[in-house]
């Protein structure tokens, strides 16, 4: 358990689960991303995710974000299996349970930050600018607003992001590499927001290189190969 108290309050009902889960790309040959994995994150939780590189963080992403879907076994969303689902009830499920945050932040150029917090609301319908707003008060940059991401430092895009990820109330939110780009004060403003976010209920999955992000997780699970790591089965506190 972290120093920095995280949430330890997760409620018991997976909010996203993976169950004997493997992905495999065939091309010349098959390469396997992901072999027999099983996975349950709670609501409430802050998993980080490590391993090297092409170990198959990106993949356990894209599947707990149905971005992906699995070569065999079961991916569940709030106790649902959603494994079958067509592309449209993907993306409407999406929608309505999963934000995400970008290593890259994602945001665009000519938009606000109010803007780009509200985009996703606006695919779906009218845009929710006043939920856009009270997110970015909540995150600290109530005064940025009407600033453009060329305006803004790398931590407050990454503020912007986080909001945005939370615009349409997830009850998962997914975060490729959520400190890479920051420095170490910043980095760790960040993580308190994780926090503060775990602590209204929502599970967050984090990826990551850096060692920051598992001081502040409840949980950290490694993958090496495209299989969790000897010793840990996915499910150990």
């Amino acid at each position: 358990m972290s120093e920095h108290s995280p949430n330890t309050t997760a409620h018991d009902k997976p909010a996203v689960e993976l169950q004997d889960v493997t992905k495999e790309y065939v091309g010349a040959e098959t390469v396997t991303a992901l072999a027999d994995v099983s996975l349950q994150v709670v609501a409430g939780e802050f998993l980080a995710v490590v391993g090297p590189s092409g170990s198959g963080k990106s993949t356990m992403l894209n599947l707990l974000g149905l971005l992906d879907v699995p070569t065999s076994g079961v991916v569940r969303l709030d106790g649902e299996d959603v494994t079958a689902l067509t592309e449209r009830e993907l993306t409407d499920a999406r929608r309505e349970y999963i934000g995400f945050v970008f290593q890259d932040f994602h945001l665009l150029p000519t938009l606000t930050a109010a803007e780009n917090v509200a985009l996703p609301t606006a695919f779906a319908g009218e845009a929710q600018t006043d939920r856009a707003v009270d997110l970015l008060r909540r995150v600290g940059l109530g005064d940025r607003l009407e600033h453009t991401p060329d305006a803004l430092s790398g931590g407050q895009k990454q503020r912007v992001a986080i909001a945005r990820g939370l615009i349409n109330e997830p009850a998962v939110l997914l975060a490729d590499e959520p400190t890479g780009n920051l420095d170490r004060e910043t980095g760790t403003q960040i993580l308190g927001e994780i926090q503060q976010i775990c602590e209204r209920g929502v599970a967050v999955v984090a990826v990551t290189h850096d060692e920051l992000v598992t001081e502040y997780a409840d949980r950290t699970i490694r993958l090496v190969d495209g299989q969790l790591g000897e010793g840990d089965d996915g499910f150990a506190t």
